[in-house]
């Protein structure tokens, strides 16, 4: 028996330890992506995406970096690490950051009238503030109206300054701050701002972000653009040219951003580009950490009440425990930073209407399990898909008396419940706009949602009821008194 001296002992226990330790861990980065895997195939099968990639950022490092599926459907070709996606909205985030950047240099203030800073702007605008625009409170009319829905072009339109021409002769859609309407036109006055007091062209000033991140696969483009390892976007659709079909059938998706547009959808990217971002972003290497809690802190309407949106910033948490902050795009990309948690999920796909914002907190929740406990939809969504969407007042109830931090959020449920009934999980849609009257008896815009989902599932009867209510509590809803006049005309 060889005997070893004190020194040896210690090493070889250090040793032993150590394999011990890198085993358990190695086991445990197993089994987390294995769970990921489990998530993303299963959301994969039931929304028919073609291809995704999914990257997960944790303690400033991308632990996960993954790609699934097929990226271009024609030629069967699979989705790689370097495969780009449309980011379509996202790009919103960018557009917020580079305007706190100007902020943070102090050459505009953002709680200061937009024309202080742009003289092309008619006097029905002149109070709108910078702030109103990143949280979509503007009221302004929205550059939208004036699309080929078809294609994202301008038809008639035949440039930027035609365009102009017209939508500054539309009338305001509200008092400024008096509430929420996403709209473009807010991004496309970012830009101009962007490109005047930095003195480049906003997308000088975007490349200014994706070197700092070493984002290699970012580039600004749509359809018309030739994009290297671009995966196209499809979609899902069940007619065409104004004809059923037996059964769906995938598609290519056809978009125009022209320039001046750009700033609100413009980009295409990777997953792993975006959690270098996150990473530059988050590290203090864009905007201070000051800058930063600033911009991720909802807004305030005229009444005093809270945005739904931070400044750039659309799908946000505002909760008292495991905050998040972040956006989608286009029904096919979407991202949460979780700053509390030092965690980011970003998932990225070719089909829209996949909605992956549905699954963001349930792959953040394999990381943080207490991630799910708080979040409502996300704990509503993965207990229901077990014991039935028509449980969702009771379960809810339930978790109210057990589960401080289960504080449901009217315009979360309301997205929810809009993107089940995209897909025509209408029966499911129905239970969540129902439990958001239930949740909020006193929002016009709850009874309006529940109204609109009954209509399409055939209870006009009851859905009158419901628009009615809503018209009551707000009698300047035009919505559902257009409605309510349609259904007394039959």
């Amino acid at each position: 028996m060889v005997k070893l001296s004190l020194v040896q002992i210690i090493e070889k226990t250090f040793f032993t330890t150590a394999l011990t330790v890198f085993y358990c861990l190695s086991i445990h980065s197993q089994t987390t992506e294995n769970q990921v895997d489990v998530v993303v195939n299963r959301e994969m099968k039931e929304r028919k995406i073609p291809g995704l990639q999914v990257a997960i950022v944790q303690n400033g490092k991308i632990i996960v970096n993954k790609s699934y599926g097929i990226a271009y459907v024609q030629d069967n070709i699979p989705v790689q690490t370097n495969s780009v996606f449309a980011i379509n909205s996202i790009t919103k985030v960018f557009t917020g950051t580079a305007i706190i950047q100007l902020a943070e240099a102090g050459k505009i203030d953002i709680a200061a009238p937009v024309s202080n800073y742009l003289d092309i702007l008619p006097e029905s605008w002149s109070k709108v503030t910078i702030k109103q625009l990143l949280t979509h409170t503007s009221g302004l009319p929205d550059v939208l109206q004036l699309m080929d829905p078809e294609t994202g072009g301008f038809g008639t339109y035949k440039n930027e300054k035609a365009v102009w021409e017209k939508l500054i002769t539309l009338p305001m859609n509200f008092t400024p701050g008096e509430r929420f309407s996403y709209n473009q036109t807010n991004g496309d006055l970012l830009g101009k701002i962007i490109e005047i007091y930095s003195g480049k062209k906003f997308v000088e000033k975007f490349e200014e972000q994706f070197d700092t991140a070493d984002m290699k696969h970012t580039v600004f483009g749509d359809s018309r653009d030739v994009i290297p390892h671009m995966a196209p976007t499809y979609f899902w659709r069940t007619a065409l040219d104004g004809n059923s079909l037996s059964e769906p059938k995938l598609i290519n998706n056809y978009f125009e951003f022209p320039y001046f547009r750009r700033t609100s959808s413009g980009l295409n990217s990777t997953s792993e580009d975006l959690a270098k971002w996150v990473i530059a972003l988050t590290s203090g290497k864009l905007l201070s950490k000051a800058s930063l809690e600033m911009m991720w802190q909802p807004s305030k309407f005229n009444n005093g009440k809270q945005t739904p949106w931070a400044l750039g910033w659309g799908m946000n948490k505002f909760r008292p425990k495991h905050r998040a902050v972040g956006m989608s795009g286009g029904g096919r990309s979407a991202f949460l930073i979780y700053p509390d948690d030092d965690l980011s999920v970003i998932v990225l796909t070719n089909l829209g209407g996949s909605y992956p914002e549905d699954f963001l907190e349930e792959l953040a929740g394999i990381y943080n399990s207490d991630i799910i406990k708080s979040d409502p939809v996300t704990l509503l969504r993965t207990t229901l898909r077990e014991i039935g969407f028509d449980k969702a007042i009771s379960f809810t109830e339930k978790e109210k008396k057990s589960n401080p931090y289960f504080v449901s959020d009217e315009f979360e449920l309301n997205e929810w419940a809009y993107r089940l009934a995209a897909k025509e999980q209408n029966q499911e849609a129905l239970e969540i706009f129902k439990l958001n009257v239930h949740l909020f008896p006193h929002s016009w815009n709850a009874y309006d949602s529940y109204g609109e989902i009954l209509l399409k599932t055939g209870d006009e009867k009851k859905a009158v009821e419901m628009y009615q209510k809503s018209v009551e509590l707000n009698p300047k809803n035009e919505h559902g008194i257009r409605v309510l006049q349609s259904i007394q005309k039959k």
